[in-house]
């Protein structure tokens, strides 16, 4: 029974990532039509309803969900998502999917180098180096100096560690308050927050669009009930690895929807990014083991 919940958890990771890909593409298309941050306002309006529906679902209710013991902290956590998930979409229409999904996927990396101030734990010299050949794969594709760098690259980059802050704080968070109410609060803040920042770029859509933006908050919320039901079903070491296939999800739909080119040093950082990040990864599971 535990192989099958294993591999009914990776599954569910990898039919997440399917869905966070089309949701990325959706996403380009649509801040191309119109506005970055108008898209994501009509996004976190579906993404408010469902985790107000997943939290009242959820042991103890809404009520349990809202009760936070560290509400600032909580609170930024759902405002510096937005604006994570604002840059990434801004880079997606910059820099196109494939590339700044190969930058981004150092994030995790970022985490890792920063867990030790920030959070006090204890990075060991392997993942260290790890970190360290995976900031070799991100020189590898930005080449500054071999090259005129691209500025669009930094705005990926700037996401990447938007977003590898939003995972520390998520950590730090989680040392008091379960994973119902952090899921709770950055549903809820970041709703907020755009619902906030969004009506001063309101821009429309045409009809067709609007379809688009119908599938687009599907895909967003199935994909987060998709991750739920993949974290419920195995550990996260064992299905947290499997999100990298976003990576080549993503660069395909850039590649065949979108007319993108991925150029063979891109293809060589990533994989370099990816590799160290699988093999940090394996080193926390063995550590957890030992500990």
């Amino acid at each position: 029974m535990a192989e099958q919940n294993t591999l009914r958890g990776i599954l569910y990771m990898v039919l997440a990532t399917l869905v966070f890909s089309a949701q990325d593409g959706l996403s380009k298309h649509l801040a191309e039509a119109a506005n970055p941050m108008f898209v994501i306002m009509v996004r976190y309006w579906a993404f408010m309803v469902f985790v107000i529906v997943i939290s009242a679902r959820s042991p103890g209710g809404l009520r349990a969900a809202i009760h936070t013991k560290q509400p600032f902290l909580q609170a930024a956590r759902g405002v510096l998502l937005v604006l994570e998930i604002l840059v990434t979409v801004w880079a997606f229409t910059l820099l196109g999917l494939a590339a700044t999904h190969a930058i981004f996927a150092c994030y995790p990396l970022l985490v890792v180098a920063f867990s030790g101030p920030v959070l006090g734990e204890k990075v060991g010299w392997r993942r260290w180096s790890a970190v360290g050949v995976g900031f070799l794969g991100i020189l590898v594709i930005l080449r500054p100096g071999l090259t005129v760098l691209d500025p669009n690259a930094l705005v990926a980059l700037g996401a990447a560690g938007m977003f590898a802050a939003y995972g520390l704080m998520t950590r730090l968070a989680s040392r008091q308050d379960p994973a119902t109410t952090s899921f709770f609060w950055i549903g809820i803040a970041g709703g907020i927050t755009a619902c906030i920042i969004g009506p001063f770029y309101w821009t429309g859509f045409s009809a067709s669009d609007w379809v688009l933006m119908g599938i687009l908050c599907i895909t967003g919320a199935g994909g987060h009930y998709l991750l739920i039901k993949a974290l419920e079903s195995a550990e996260a070491a064992t299905v947290q690895p499997f999100a990298y296939l976003q990576l080549v999800f993503a660069s395909s739909i850039g590649i065949f929807f979108f007319g993108e080119h991925v150029d063979g040093w891109t293809v060589l950082g990533a994989a370099v990014i990816v590799g160290a990040g699988l093999y940090t990864f394996w080193r926390e599971s063995v550590r957890k083991r030992r500990s």
